[in-house]
Protein backbone atom coordinates (compact mmCIF):
# COMPACT_ATOMS: atom_id res chain seq x y z
CA UNK A 1 0.00 0.00 0.00
CA UNK A 2 1.42 3.51 -0.79
CA UNK A 3 1.45 5.42 2.45
CA UNK A 4 2.53 9.27 3.30
CA UNK A 5 2.10 8.76 7.27
CA UNK A 6 4.32 11.12 8.52
CA UNK A 7 3.53 14.03 6.15
CA UNK A 8 7.08 14.19 3.96
CA UNK A 9 6.33 12.22 0.60
CA UNK A 10 3.52 14.82 -0.14
CA UNK A 11 2.47 17.09 -3.29
CA UNK A 12 4.69 20.18 -2.50
CA UNK A 13 7.83 18.75 -1.08
CA UNK A 14 7.91 16.38 -4.20
CA UNK A 15 7.27 19.37 -6.38
CA UNK A 16 9.94 21.66 -4.73
CA UNK A 17 12.10 19.84 -5.48
CA UNK A 18 11.73 17.88 -8.81
CA UNK A 19 14.02 20.12 -10.97
CA UNK A 20 12.90 20.83 -14.89
CA UNK A 21 10.10 18.64 -15.83
CA UNK A 22 10.95 15.67 -18.12
CA UNK A 23 10.91 16.22 -22.49
CA UNK A 24 7.18 14.29 -22.55
CA UNK A 25 4.61 14.34 -19.78
CA UNK A 26 0.88 15.13 -19.64
CA UNK A 27 -1.66 17.57 -20.40
CA UNK A 28 -4.66 19.31 -19.70
CA UNK A 29 -6.56 19.14 -16.52
CA UNK A 30 -4.80 18.31 -13.13
CA UNK A 31 -6.09 17.17 -10.31
CA UNK A 32 -3.45 19.27 -8.41
CA UNK A 33 -4.31 20.77 -5.08
CA UNK A 34 -4.86 24.85 -4.63
CA UNK A 35 -7.23 26.63 -2.43
CA UNK A 36 -9.44 29.96 -3.69
CA UNK A 37 -11.63 29.72 -0.22
CA UNK A 38 -14.42 31.68 0.80
CA UNK A 39 -13.01 33.17 3.79
CA UNK A 40 -14.09 31.49 7.35
CA UNK A 41 -17.73 31.83 6.80
CA UNK A 42 -18.56 31.59 3.12
CA UNK A 43 -20.23 34.40 2.63
CA UNK A 44 -20.37 37.30 -0.08
CA UNK A 45 -21.38 36.21 -3.73
CA UNK A 46 -19.62 38.28 -5.56
CA UNK A 47 -15.84 38.76 -5.30
CA UNK A 48 -14.79 35.19 -3.99
CA UNK A 49 -14.18 35.68 0.16
CA UNK A 50 -14.39 38.05 2.95
CA UNK A 51 -11.24 36.87 4.14
CA UNK A 52 -7.99 38.90 4.41
CA UNK A 53 -6.92 40.75 1.66
CA UNK A 54 -3.57 38.44 1.61
CA UNK A 55 -0.11 40.35 2.02
CA UNK A 56 0.49 42.65 4.40
CA UNK A 57 2.08 45.09 1.98
CA UNK A 58 5.61 45.20 2.98
CA UNK A 59 8.56 45.76 0.96
CA UNK A 60 9.93 41.95 1.17
CA UNK A 61 5.83 40.51 0.20
CA UNK A 62 6.21 37.67 -2.28
CA UNK A 63 3.49 38.95 -4.71
CA UNK A 64 3.15 36.57 -8.11
CA UNK A 65 1.26 37.68 -10.97
CA UNK A 66 -0.08 34.58 -13.61
CA UNK A 67 -0.81 36.03 -17.27
CA UNK A 68 -2.99 32.90 -19.66
CA UNK A 69 -4.35 33.45 -22.58
CA UNK A 70 -7.91 32.50 -21.56
CA UNK A 71 -9.43 32.71 -17.74
CA UNK A 72 -12.01 30.36 -16.37
CA UNK A 73 -15.77 29.49 -16.70
CA UNK A 74 -16.65 29.73 -13.12
CA UNK A 75 -14.96 28.01 -9.90
CA UNK A 76 -17.17 25.26 -9.51
CA UNK A 77 -13.76 22.58 -9.58
CA UNK A 78 -17.07 19.31 -10.75
CA UNK A 79 -18.48 21.96 -13.48
CA UNK A 80 -15.89 22.62 -16.06
CA UNK A 81 -14.04 20.73 -18.80
CA UNK A 82 -11.14 23.41 -19.92
CA UNK A 83 -7.42 23.64 -18.40
CA UNK A 84 -7.19 27.49 -17.52
CA UNK A 85 -10.58 26.65 -15.50
CA UNK A 86 -8.68 23.65 -14.26
CA UNK A 87 -5.82 25.98 -13.38
CA UNK A 88 -7.85 28.41 -11.40
CA UNK A 89 -9.83 26.11 -9.52
CA UNK A 90 -6.89 23.96 -8.94
CA UNK A 91 -4.98 27.02 -6.49
CA UNK A 92 -8.23 25.73 -4.43
CA UNK A 93 -9.40 22.34 -4.65
CA UNK A 94 -7.28 19.50 -4.18
CA UNK A 95 -8.10 15.57 -4.83
CA UNK A 96 -7.62 12.28 -3.13
CA UNK A 97 -4.14 11.75 -4.97
CA UNK A 98 -1.85 13.92 -6.76
CA UNK A 99 0.77 14.16 -9.19
CA UNK A 100 4.16 15.35 -9.40
CA UNK A 101 5.60 17.56 -11.98
CA UNK A 102 6.70 15.05 -13.94
CA UNK A 103 3.07 12.91 -13.60
CA UNK A 104 4.25 10.62 -11.04
CA UNK A 105 1.19 9.72 -8.29
CA UNK A 106 1.74 11.14 -4.93
CA UNK A 107 -0.54 11.38 -2.39
CA UNK A 108 -2.81 13.96 -1.82
CA UNK A 109 -5.81 14.50 0.66
CA UNK A 110 -5.45 10.57 1.00
CA UNK A 111 -2.10 9.41 2.40
CA UNK A 112 -3.02 5.77 2.12
CA UNK A 113 -4.75 4.03 -0.62
CA UNK A 114 -5.24 0.50 -2.20
CA UNK A 115 -7.39 -1.86 -4.04
CA UNK A 116 -9.55 -4.49 -2.27
CA UNK A 117 -9.66 -7.77 -3.15
CA UNK A 118 -13.07 -7.31 -5.27
CA UNK A 119 -11.62 -4.65 -7.50
CA UNK A 120 -12.18 -1.41 -5.63
CA UNK A 121 -10.30 1.10 -3.99
CA UNK A 122 -9.61 2.49 -0.75
CA UNK A 123 -8.33 5.83 0.61
CA UNK A 124 -7.66 6.81 3.96
CA UNK A 125 -7.53 10.26 4.79
CA UNK A 126 -5.17 12.60 6.41
CA UNK A 127 -5.56 13.66 9.68
CA UNK A 128 -7.13 17.19 10.57
CA UNK A 129 -7.32 18.42 6.85
CA UNK A 130 -10.23 21.05 7.04
CA UNK A 131 -11.70 23.49 4.55
CA UNK A 132 -11.04 26.94 4.31
CA UNK A 133 -13.89 28.07 6.10
CA UNK A 134 -12.28 25.80 9.00
CA UNK A 135 -15.07 22.67 8.97
CA UNK A 136 -13.54 19.54 9.33
CA UNK A 137 -12.80 17.49 5.94
CA UNK A 138 -15.25 13.86 6.35
CA UNK A 139 -15.57 10.79 4.23
CA UNK A 140 -19.23 12.04 3.73
CA UNK A 141 -17.69 15.07 2.09
CA UNK A 142 -15.21 12.77 -0.39
CA UNK A 143 -18.58 10.24 -1.09
CA UNK A 144 -20.69 13.73 -1.81
CA UNK A 145 -17.83 14.62 -3.95
CA UNK A 146 -17.64 11.83 -6.45
CA UNK A 147 -20.91 11.22 -6.29
CA UNK A 148 -21.74 14.86 -7.27
CA UNK A 149 -19.22 14.02 -10.01
CA UNK A 150 -20.41 11.01 -11.86
CA UNK A 151 -23.99 10.86 -11.30
CA UNK A 152 -26.28 13.35 -12.18
CA UNK A 153 -29.19 12.99 -9.70
CA UNK A 154 -27.02 14.50 -7.04
CA UNK A 155 -26.70 18.08 -8.07
CA UNK A 156 -25.61 18.98 -11.91
CA UNK A 157 -24.83 17.28 -14.61
CA UNK A 158 -20.89 17.14 -14.48
CA UNK A 159 -18.31 17.46 -17.70
CA UNK A 160 -16.09 15.59 -16.06
CA UNK A 161 -18.43 12.37 -15.48
CA UNK A 162 -16.45 9.36 -17.14
CA UNK A 163 -13.28 11.21 -15.17
CA UNK A 164 -13.46 8.56 -12.75
CA UNK A 165 -14.24 5.27 -14.13
CA UNK A 166 -17.29 3.70 -14.43
CA UNK A 167 -17.87 4.36 -10.66
CA UNK A 168 -20.76 2.42 -9.17
CA UNK A 169 -21.17 3.27 -5.69
CA UNK A 170 -18.74 4.97 -2.70
CA UNK A 171 -18.84 3.78 0.53
CA UNK A 172 -17.44 5.34 3.94
CA UNK A 173 -15.64 3.92 7.14
CA UNK A 174 -13.75 5.94 9.47
CA UNK A 175 -11.80 7.86 7.88
CA UNK A 176 -11.77 6.40 4.75
CA UNK A 177 -13.75 5.92 1.69
CA UNK A 178 -14.32 3.01 -0.72
CA UNK A 179 -14.69 3.50 -4.23
CA UNK A 180 -16.63 0.28 -6.41
CA UNK A 181 -16.56 0.47 -10.64
CA UNK A 182 -19.08 -1.39 -13.31
CA UNK A 183 -16.29 -4.22 -13.51
CA UNK A 184 -12.68 -3.90 -13.44
CA UNK A 185 -11.47 -0.16 -13.52
CA UNK A 186 -7.33 -0.67 -14.27
CA UNK A 187 -6.69 3.11 -14.12
CA UNK A 188 -8.32 3.95 -10.79
CA UNK A 189 -5.27 5.36 -8.99
CA UNK A 190 -4.50 7.15 -12.33
CA UNK A 191 -7.67 8.29 -12.09
CA UNK A 192 -8.33 9.83 -9.07
CA UNK A 193 -4.57 11.49 -9.21
CA UNK A 194 -5.73 13.69 -12.00
CA UNK A 195 -9.86 14.27 -10.89
CA UNK A 196 -12.27 14.33 -8.64
CA UNK A 197 -11.34 17.37 -6.08
CA UNK A 198 -13.13 17.48 -3.32
CA UNK A 199 -15.66 19.99 -2.02
CA UNK A 200 -17.72 20.33 1.51
CA UNK A 201 -21.33 18.68 0.84
CA UNK A 202 -23.29 21.44 2.87
CA UNK A 203 -21.32 24.27 1.85
CA UNK A 204 -22.46 23.37 -1.76
CA UNK A 205 -25.81 22.29 -0.62
CA UNK A 206 -26.40 25.49 0.98
CA UNK A 207 -25.24 27.63 -2.25
CA UNK A 208 -26.50 27.91 -5.76
CA UNK A 209 -24.85 27.11 -8.73
CA UNK A 210 -24.11 31.45 -9.55
CA UNK A 211 -22.54 31.10 -5.94
CA UNK A 212 -20.59 28.56 -6.39
CA UNK A 213 -18.88 29.69 -9.37
CA UNK A 214 -18.19 32.97 -7.66
CA UNK A 215 -16.91 31.63 -4.40
CA UNK A 216 -14.73 28.74 -2.67
CA UNK A 217 -14.01 26.53 -0.39
CA UNK A 218 -11.44 23.90 -0.84
CA UNK A 219 -8.94 22.89 1.25
CA UNK A 220 -5.57 23.59 -0.31
CA UNK A 221 -2.77 26.36 -0.11
CA UNK A 222 -4.63 29.29 -1.41
CA UNK A 223 -7.37 31.22 -0.39
CA UNK A 224 -9.66 33.31 -2.93
CA UNK A 225 -9.93 37.39 -2.17
CA UNK A 226 -11.50 38.49 -4.92
CA UNK A 227 -13.03 37.58 -8.20
CA UNK A 228 -13.63 39.95 -11.53
CA UNK A 229 -14.97 37.50 -13.90
CA UNK A 230 -13.41 36.75 -16.64
CA UNK A 231 -10.89 39.48 -15.68
CA UNK A 232 -8.52 38.20 -12.49
CA UNK A 233 -8.79 35.86 -9.39
CA UNK A 234 -6.70 37.27 -6.56
CA UNK A 235 -5.61 34.58 -4.03
CA UNK A 236 -3.76 35.06 -0.45
CA UNK A 237 -2.07 31.94 1.22
CA UNK A 238 -4.09 29.41 3.75
CA UNK A 239 -2.11 29.52 6.84
CA UNK A 240 -3.53 26.53 7.88
CA UNK A 241 -2.82 24.22 4.90
CA UNK A 242 -2.14 20.92 5.58
CA UNK A 243 1.20 20.68 3.98
CA UNK A 244 2.29 24.55 5.41
CA UNK A 245 1.52 27.58 3.62
CA UNK A 246 3.04 29.04 -0.01
CA UNK A 247 5.90 31.36 -0.06
CA UNK A 248 4.09 33.50 -1.97
CA UNK A 249 2.31 36.10 0.12
CA UNK A 250 -0.91 37.28 -3.44
CA UNK A 251 -1.54 35.44 -6.03
CA UNK A 252 -2.87 37.38 -9.30
CA UNK A 253 -3.96 34.97 -12.09
CA UNK A 254 -5.47 37.20 -14.86
CA UNK A 255 -5.74 36.85 -19.20
CA UNK A 256 -4.98 38.42 -22.43
CA UNK A 257 -5.55 36.09 -25.45
CA UNK A 258 -2.91 38.18 -27.11
CA UNK A 259 -0.03 36.50 -26.99
CA UNK A 260 2.07 40.00 -28.01
CA UNK A 261 0.27 41.41 -24.94
CA UNK A 262 1.35 38.34 -22.47
CA UNK A 263 5.23 39.08 -23.24
CA UNK A 264 5.10 42.80 -23.33
CA UNK A 265 3.36 42.71 -19.46
CA UNK A 266 6.16 40.34 -18.44
CA UNK A 267 9.01 42.24 -20.20
CA UNK A 268 7.38 45.43 -18.57
CA UNK A 269 7.77 43.20 -14.98
CA UNK A 270 4.16 43.69 -14.90
CA UNK A 271 3.63 39.79 -14.51
CA UNK A 272 5.91 36.81 -13.47
CA UNK A 273 4.83 34.21 -15.69
CA UNK A 274 2.89 34.03 -18.89
CA UNK A 275 1.96 30.95 -21.21
CA UNK A 276 2.14 29.68 -24.45
CA UNK A 277 4.63 32.38 -25.31
CA UNK A 278 5.20 32.43 -29.37
CA UNK A 279 8.29 30.91 -31.23
CA UNK A 280 9.33 34.47 -32.82
CA UNK A 281 9.01 36.05 -29.07
CA UNK A 282 11.77 34.05 -27.68
CA UNK A 283 14.33 35.34 -28.24
CA UNK A 284 13.06 38.27 -26.96
CA UNK A 285 12.48 37.34 -24.26
CA UNK A 286 15.57 35.34 -24.07
CA UNK A 287 17.58 38.21 -24.56
CA UNK A 288 15.98 40.70 -21.69
CA UNK A 289 17.45 41.13 -18.70
CA UNK A 290 14.35 40.32 -16.56
CA UNK A 291 13.07 37.17 -18.58
CA UNK A 292 13.67 33.31 -19.49
CA UNK A 293 12.10 31.29 -21.42
CA UNK A 294 11.27 27.75 -19.90
CA UNK A 295 9.41 25.32 -22.01
CA UNK A 296 8.15 21.47 -21.50
CA UNK A 297 6.68 18.48 -23.91
CA UNK A 298 3.31 17.90 -22.70
CA UNK A 299 0.90 15.80 -23.25
CA UNK A 300 -1.72 17.88 -25.15
CA UNK A 301 -2.29 16.97 -28.77
CA UNK A 302 -3.36 18.79 -31.41
CA UNK A 303 -5.33 17.57 -34.16
CA UNK A 304 -8.27 18.58 -36.56
CA UNK A 305 -11.05 16.71 -35.91
CA UNK A 306 -13.48 16.20 -38.36
CA UNK A 307 -17.28 14.54 -37.85
CA UNK A 308 -18.47 11.63 -39.14
CA UNK A 309 -21.28 11.95 -39.49
CA UNK A 310 -21.48 14.75 -42.16
CA UNK A 311 -20.17 15.21 -45.50
CA UNK A 312 -17.72 15.26 -46.77
CA UNK A 313 -15.90 14.28 -43.60
CA UNK A 314 -18.73 11.06 -43.06
CA UNK A 315 -16.18 9.65 -46.20
CA UNK A 316 -12.75 7.62 -44.95
CA UNK A 317 -11.24 8.53 -48.15
CA UNK A 318 -12.03 12.02 -47.70
CA UNK A 319 -10.36 12.11 -44.14
CA UNK A 320 -7.55 10.69 -45.02
CA UNK A 321 -6.97 12.58 -48.10
CA UNK A 322 -6.77 15.25 -45.58
CA UNK A 323 -3.92 14.05 -43.61
CA UNK A 324 -2.17 14.25 -47.13
CA UNK A 325 -3.32 17.31 -47.93
CA UNK A 326 -1.27 19.01 -44.76
CA UNK A 327 2.51 19.46 -44.26
CA UNK A 328 2.92 19.07 -40.27
CA UNK A 329 6.16 18.83 -40.55
CA UNK A 330 6.14 22.40 -42.13
CA UNK A 331 4.19 23.87 -39.86
CA UNK A 332 6.07 22.80 -36.51
CA UNK A 333 9.24 24.14 -38.18
CA UNK A 334 8.09 27.31 -39.73
CA UNK A 335 5.21 28.40 -37.01
CA UNK A 336 6.34 26.79 -34.07
CA UNK A 337 9.90 27.24 -34.78
CA UNK A 338 10.48 23.29 -33.59
CA UNK A 339 8.11 23.79 -30.76
CA UNK A 340 6.11 20.38 -31.54
CA UNK A 341 6.68 16.94 -32.27
CA UNK A 342 4.66 15.12 -35.02
CA UNK A 343 1.87 12.43 -34.08
CA UNK A 344 0.67 9.90 -35.74
CA UNK A 345 -1.97 8.68 -33.63
CA UNK A 346 -4.32 9.76 -30.10
CA UNK A 347 -1.83 8.23 -27.80
CA UNK A 348 1.91 10.47 -27.51
CA UNK A 349 5.23 8.71 -27.00
CA UNK A 350 5.70 6.85 -23.36
CA UNK A 351 1.95 6.90 -22.93
CA UNK A 352 0.16 3.25 -22.21
CA UNK A 353 -1.08 2.14 -25.36
CA UNK A 354 1.50 4.13 -27.59
CA UNK A 355 2.03 1.90 -30.67
CA UNK A 356 5.67 2.64 -32.37
CA UNK A 357 4.93 1.15 -35.84
CA UNK A 358 2.37 3.31 -36.43
CA UNK A 359 3.72 6.27 -38.87
CA UNK A 360 2.72 9.74 -39.94
CA UNK A 361 0.56 10.57 -43.19
CA UNK A 362 3.00 11.54 -45.96
CA UNK A 363 2.23 14.77 -47.27
CA UNK A 364 1.20 14.03 -50.37
CA UNK A 365 -0.94 16.55 -52.58
CA UNK A 366 -1.25 14.35 -55.40
CA UNK A 367 -2.28 11.27 -53.07
CA UNK A 368 -4.95 14.07 -51.56
CA UNK A 369 -6.22 14.86 -54.84
CA UNK A 370 -6.73 11.30 -55.46
CA UNK A 371 -8.36 10.18 -52.25
CA UNK A 372 -10.73 13.13 -52.76
CA UNK A 373 -12.30 12.48 -56.29
CA UNK A 374 -12.78 8.61 -54.96
CA UNK A 375 -14.84 10.09 -52.14
CA UNK A 376 -17.39 11.92 -54.42
CA UNK A 377 -16.21 15.13 -53.14
CA UNK A 378 -14.34 16.71 -55.30
CA UNK A 379 -15.11 20.48 -55.82
CA UNK A 380 -16.46 21.03 -52.07
CA UNK A 381 -15.91 24.09 -50.09
CA UNK A 382 -15.08 23.47 -46.07
CA UNK A 383 -15.23 25.82 -43.48
CA UNK A 384 -12.16 25.27 -40.59
CA UNK A 385 -13.23 26.72 -37.07
CA UNK A 386 -10.11 27.41 -34.67
CA UNK A 387 -9.73 29.03 -31.41
CA UNK A 388 -7.89 32.30 -30.61
CA UNK A 389 -5.43 32.34 -28.22
CA UNK A 390 -5.91 29.37 -26.73
CA UNK A 391 -3.42 27.31 -27.76
CA UNK A 392 0.34 27.93 -29.12
CA UNK A 393 0.24 29.83 -31.84
CA UNK A 394 -3.57 27.97 -32.74
CA UNK A 395 -4.55 30.86 -35.81
CA UNK A 396 -1.45 30.48 -37.42
CA UNK A 397 -1.53 26.20 -37.34
CA UNK A 398 -5.19 26.70 -38.57
CA UNK A 399 -4.87 29.03 -41.33
CA UNK A 400 -1.73 27.43 -42.27
CA UNK A 401 -3.18 23.81 -42.56
CA UNK A 402 -6.72 25.54 -44.40
CA UNK A 403 -3.99 27.12 -46.86
CA UNK A 404 -2.42 23.31 -47.92
CA UNK A 405 -5.96 22.29 -47.75
CA UNK A 406 -6.85 25.10 -49.87
CA UNK A 407 -4.64 24.63 -52.56
CA UNK A 408 -5.78 21.63 -53.54
CA UNK A 409 -7.31 21.50 -57.20
CA UNK A 410 -10.65 19.87 -55.86
CA UNK A 411 -11.33 21.04 -52.16
CA UNK A 412 -11.78 24.78 -50.85
CA UNK A 413 -11.19 25.89 -47.36
CA UNK A 414 -11.70 28.72 -45.65
CA UNK A 415 -10.65 29.62 -41.42
CA UNK A 416 -13.48 31.24 -39.51
CA UNK A 417 -11.93 32.43 -35.94
CA UNK A 418 -13.70 32.21 -32.97
CA UNK A 419 -13.25 33.36 -29.36
CA UNK A 420 -12.34 29.56 -27.17
CA UNK A 421 -15.04 30.36 -24.42
CA UNK A 422 -17.52 30.17 -27.61
CA UNK A 423 -16.54 27.25 -29.77
CA UNK A 424 -15.78 24.91 -26.39
CA UNK A 425 -19.59 25.34 -26.09
CA UNK A 426 -20.04 23.61 -29.02
CA UNK A 427 -17.44 21.30 -28.72
CA UNK A 428 -18.71 19.91 -25.78
CA UNK A 429 -22.33 20.17 -26.47
CA UNK A 430 -24.11 17.13 -25.36
CA UNK A 431 -25.66 16.26 -28.66
CA UNK A 432 -23.02 15.51 -32.03
CA UNK A 433 -25.61 17.22 -34.16
CA UNK A 434 -24.29 20.74 -32.38
CA UNK A 435 -20.49 20.13 -32.93
CA UNK A 436 -18.69 21.84 -35.05
CA UNK A 437 -17.92 19.80 -38.46
CA UNK A 438 -14.16 20.88 -38.90
CA UNK A 439 -12.27 22.16 -36.20
CA UNK A 440 -8.86 22.88 -34.45
CA UNK A 441 -8.80 21.61 -30.90
CA UNK A 442 -6.68 20.39 -28.18
CA UNK A 443 -6.25 17.44 -25.80
CA UNK A 444 -4.38 16.96 -22.95
CA UNK A 445 -4.61 13.56 -21.36
CA UNK A 446 -3.35 14.16 -17.76
CA UNK A 447 -3.21 10.16 -16.74
CA UNK A 448 -0.68 8.79 -19.27
CA UNK A 449 -3.02 6.37 -20.60
CA UNK A 450 -4.56 6.33 -24.29
CA UNK A 451 -7.66 5.38 -23.27
CA UNK A 452 -8.07 8.57 -21.57
CA UNK A 453 -7.90 9.81 -24.99
CA UNK A 454 -9.54 7.55 -27.60
CA UNK A 455 -13.20 6.53 -25.45
CA UNK A 456 -13.92 10.28 -24.71
CA UNK A 457 -12.95 11.52 -28.01
CA UNK A 458 -13.56 8.47 -30.42
CA UNK A 459 -15.95 5.89 -28.69
CA UNK A 460 -19.59 6.01 -29.57
CA UNK A 461 -20.62 7.59 -26.56
CA UNK A 462 -17.64 9.61 -25.55
CA UNK A 463 -18.51 12.84 -24.15
CA UNK A 464 -16.74 14.60 -26.88
CA UNK A 465 -16.98 11.97 -29.72
CA UNK A 466 -16.52 12.81 -33.44
CA UNK A 467 -16.87 8.99 -34.59
CA UNK A 468 -19.23 6.17 -33.97
CA UNK A 469 -17.08 2.84 -35.32
CA UNK A 470 -18.42 -1.05 -33.38
CA UNK A 471 -14.71 -1.79 -33.98
CA UNK A 472 -13.01 0.62 -32.04
CA UNK A 473 -15.99 0.37 -29.10
CA UNK A 474 -15.23 -3.22 -28.86
CA UNK A 475 -11.13 -2.76 -28.46
CA UNK A 476 -12.04 -0.32 -26.21
CA UNK A 477 -14.01 -2.24 -24.09
CA UNK A 478 -11.69 -4.96 -24.43
CA UNK A 479 -9.01 -2.39 -22.67
CA UNK A 480 -11.10 -1.32 -19.82
CA UNK A 481 -12.57 -4.78 -19.05
CA UNK A 482 -8.91 -6.92 -18.63
CA UNK A 483 -7.28 -6.90 -15.85
CA UNK A 484 -4.12 -8.32 -18.01
CA UNK A 485 -1.82 -5.04 -18.27
CA UNK A 486 0.02 -6.58 -21.28
CA UNK A 487 -3.36 -7.53 -23.04
CA UNK A 488 -4.41 -4.35 -22.48
CA UNK A 489 -1.56 -2.61 -24.17
CA UNK A 490 -1.83 -4.79 -27.17
CA UNK A 491 -5.46 -3.45 -27.29
CA UNK A 492 -4.75 -0.13 -26.72
CA UNK A 493 -2.24 -0.47 -29.13
CA UNK A 494 -5.02 -1.96 -32.07
CA UNK A 495 -7.42 0.90 -31.27
CA UNK A 496 -4.22 3.24 -32.06
CA UNK A 497 -3.50 1.65 -35.48
CA UNK A 498 -7.31 2.03 -36.29
CA UNK A 499 -7.32 4.91 -35.46
CA UNK A 500 -4.65 6.28 -37.62
CA UNK A 501 -6.27 4.19 -40.32
CA UNK A 502 -10.21 5.60 -40.10
CA UNK A 503 -8.39 9.43 -39.51
CA UNK A 504 -11.05 10.90 -37.34
CA UNK A 505 -8.78 13.86 -37.27
CA UNK A 506 -6.21 15.40 -39.35
CA UNK A 507 -3.11 14.08 -36.72
CA UNK A 508 -0.34 17.12 -36.17
CA UNK A 509 1.47 17.61 -33.57
CA UNK A 510 2.61 17.37 -29.54
CA UNK A 511 2.47 20.90 -28.06
CA UNK A 512 5.12 22.54 -26.22
CA UNK A 513 3.97 24.36 -23.28
CA UNK A 514 6.13 27.71 -23.32
CA UNK A 515 6.78 29.75 -20.54
CA UNK A 516 8.30 33.49 -20.01
CA UNK A 517 9.67 33.17 -16.53
CA UNK A 518 10.51 36.53 -14.78
CA UNK A 519 13.87 36.11 -13.16
CA UNK A 520 12.76 37.68 -9.86
CA UNK A 521 11.13 34.08 -9.33
CA UNK A 522 12.33 30.04 -9.33
CA UNK A 523 9.70 28.02 -10.73
CA UNK A 524 9.71 24.70 -12.75
CA UNK A 525 6.97 24.05 -15.08
CA UNK A 526 4.76 20.67 -14.64
CA UNK A 527 4.59 18.36 -17.70
CA UNK A 528 0.93 18.24 -17.29
CA UNK A 529 0.28 22.21 -17.95
CA UNK A 530 -1.23 22.98 -14.38
CA UNK A 531 0.60 25.75 -12.86
CA UNK A 532 1.30 25.64 -9.35
CA UNK A 533 2.12 28.93 -7.50
CA UNK A 534 2.89 27.22 -4.17
CA UNK A 535 6.28 25.81 -5.65
CA UNK A 536 7.57 29.02 -6.51
CA UNK A 537 10.13 30.89 -4.67
CA UNK A 538 11.67 34.27 -4.54
CA UNK A 539 15.38 34.38 -6.45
Amino acid sequence: MPTDNDGRVDRRTVLKYAGTAGAVGIAGCSGNGGDGGDGSDGSDGGDGSDGSDGSDGGDDAFELGVTMGQMDSGLDPQDHAETNTEIIVGQVYEGLLDRDKQGGIIAGLANEWERTDDGSVRFLLRDGLTFHNGDEVTPEDVRYSIRRIVFEEVGIVSPQSNDLGPVSEVATGDGEVTVSFEGFNPIAFQLFATNGEIVQQSWVEENGGDYINRNANGTGPFRVTGYDSGNEVIYEPNEDYWDDAPAVDELRMSASSESSTRVNQLLAEETDIVTNVPPNEVSRVNGSDVATINSVGSARIIFLQMRYDVEPFSSQQFRQAMNHAVDVESIVESVLNGFGNITAQPTLENHVGYNPDIDPYPYDPEEAERLVEESGHAGVEITLETPIGRYLRDVDIAQAAASQIDSLSNVSCEVEQREFSALVQDVTAPDIEDRPHFNLLGWGNAEFDGSQTLTPLLSSEGALTVLKNDEMDGLLEDAEATEDSDERVDTLQEANQLAHDLAPWVFLHQQFSVYGVSNDISWEPRTDEFIDPDTATQQ
